[in-house]
């Protein structure tokens, strides 16, 4: 008997985009810790959800550029379909009631016109040193911008790799024991953590720093020097 060919699902009669936060011990949810809770807020909070087709359809969520584990975030972004017409205020608060801890649904609106992914180009992160001295900081901060390129490595799951963190650094402020992290989304994709290591190679002093403290604050466009709102 040949197989039958799968179901081909109705389109989304809406896209909504949401603005989700990491707060607290949720920072340490993995990408696929939040998908999963997610999945189950929608299912908990009768969310209509359109379907892809197949022989196994998935609710239709696309995820744009997560933070890694173990950062917080005010500025996680995502888009779902629906098979039904719904108020965007409604979904958030409904998904709101039916979230763990720590995870926040901030906004949700109508999709716009274009990819999500291409509304988020930039990310602004708060890192935070415990127990660095704040000349040092500063020092670092001041080298890695005067160079034109700073090589680092990371563990990946395809092996040990290196990559320049420089080209990908569109600001950086020291404050005390912090700084204020500006950053290209591309690829390679630096992170936080990369930055702190070229600091690091550049004072070594700063490696008795206790495990930086991630979050990301903001995300969204670069557009004349400046992140702005993806969902405006």
């Amino acid at each position: 008997m040949s197989r039958q060919p799968p179901v081909q699902q109705a389109p989304p009669v809406q896209r909504l985009r949401v603005q989700y936060a990491k707060r607290g011990r949720a920072r340490f949810a993995s990408h696929r810790d939040f998908g999963r809770a997610f999945e189950r807020a929608l299912r908990r909070a009768g969310i209509p959800m359109a379907f892809s087709s197949g022989f196994s359809p998935h609710p239709r969520i696309s995820y744009a550029n997560a933070s890694p584990t173990g950062a917080a975030s005010e500025a996680e972004y995502l888009e779902i379909g629906l098979a039904a017409q719904l108020d965007p205020d409604l979904v958030r608060d409904r998904l709101n009631a039916a979230m763990p801890d720590g995870l926040v649904i901030v906004r949700v609106v109508e999709a716009a016109a274009g990819s999500l992914a291409d509304r988020l180009s930039a990310s602004r992160w708060l890192v935070e040193l415990g127990g660095v001295d704040a000349e040092e900081l500063a020092a670092a901060v001041a080298g890695l911008l005067a160079t034109q390129s700073h090589e680092v490595q990371r563990m990946t799951k395809n092996g040990l790799r290196t990559f320049d963190v420089r080209p990908a650094v569109l600001g950086l402020v020291a404050d005390g024991a912090a700084f204020e992290l500006t950053s290209v989304v591309a690829e390679p994709l630096v992170r936080p953590d990369d930055v702190v290591q070229a600091l690091q190679a550049l004072r070594p002093g700063l490696n008795s720093a206790q495990s930086a403290l991630i979050t990301r604050i903001e995300q969204g466009v670069w557009e004349d020097g400046r992140i702005a709102d993806p969902l405006a």
